[in-house]
């Protein structure tokens, strides 16, 4: 769908990306999976200035103010929008049961689950998975390609970059327009609305995680760079991380990571 010109989303994302622009040039670095690595620190301390003074707060009062069950709720409504690529992303990658399965979990949620509130799948041995389009350009084989921070979203790649503009397509949020009207005021406000309730959720989520990053990181940037490479690795290869990777994740637990990043 277009959105409307004053959607603030994408206002505050050429905010983000002009500030950082005005601030630092882009410069190319030694490692050649890093070129823009003058960008990405320069969009790497705005997203940490925006998470330490305006994300952090919000989120720990959030997780002050809501309920346990509410919070859990939020949650699981969130991720029960995000099966719909999940299973779109398992059959663009063959593995049919797998799809089968995800989308035998989005209905049960849907529907006994209350609009995806309650997580009754994983109770009926339907558990979450993670697949994104990201995911499935690096099983047809499409390079990782340059490492790049995006303001506002946090670590992400060029490959990444596509993967987030395809699984937006597939998410319900983005085509409020079509319910409220494309030019409508109210369509751009629940878009707006329910992207920044997901946003605080998942920072919420991530508190205890954001803590212990900053005590035992000694360069941030290297840190998040490193880890959201071996991890987008890690799922794309389902596990299976070729020997040569240095950084590897749990291969009981490392498929269901949350973000790595706080922001």
């Amino acid at each position: 769908m277009q959105y409307n010109k004053n959607n603030i989303p994408k206002a505050l994302l050429l905010i983000g990306m002009l500030t950082v622009l005005g601030g630092c040039a882009t410069t190319k670095g030694s490692d050649p999976k890093d070129p823009w690595q003058g960008w990405n620190r320069g969009a790497q301390t705005f997203n940490d200035n925006l998470d330490d003074y305006v994300m952090k707060p919000v989120a720990k009062g959030y997780d002050w103010l809501l309920p346990g069950f509410a919070h859990h709720a939020v949650t699981n409504f969130f991720s029960n929008l995000d099966d719909i690529a999940v299973a779109a992303n398992d059959a663009l990658q063959g593995k049919f049961s797998q799809s089968g399965e995800d989308s035998a979990r989005l209905l049960v949620n849907t529907t006994l689950g209350l609009g995806g509130l309650i997580d009754v799948g994983s109770r009926l041995d339907l558990p979450k998975h993670l697949e994104d389009f990201d995911q499935t350009l690096g099983v047809w084989g499409v390079d990782t390609g340059p490492y790049l921070v995006l303001p506002f979203l946090g670590p992400s790649s060029a490959r990444g970059v596509t993967g987030i503009l395809a699984d937006a397509a597939l998410n319900p949020i983005s085509y409020t327009g079509i319910y409220f009207g494309n030019d409508s005021t109210m369509a751009w406000i629940v878009s707006g609305g329910l992207g920044g309730l997901k946003a605080i959720d998942t920072r919420a989520n991530n508190l205890a995680a954001g803590n212990v990053v900053s005590e035992a990181a000694l360069d941030r940037y290297e840190f998040f760079k490193n880890a959201y490479l071996a991890r987008r690795n890690y799922l794309v290869h389902d596990g299976n991380v070729p020997d040569e990777d240095v950084l590897k994740f749990n291969e009981d637990k490392g498929k269901n990571l949350g973000p790595i990043s706080p922001y």
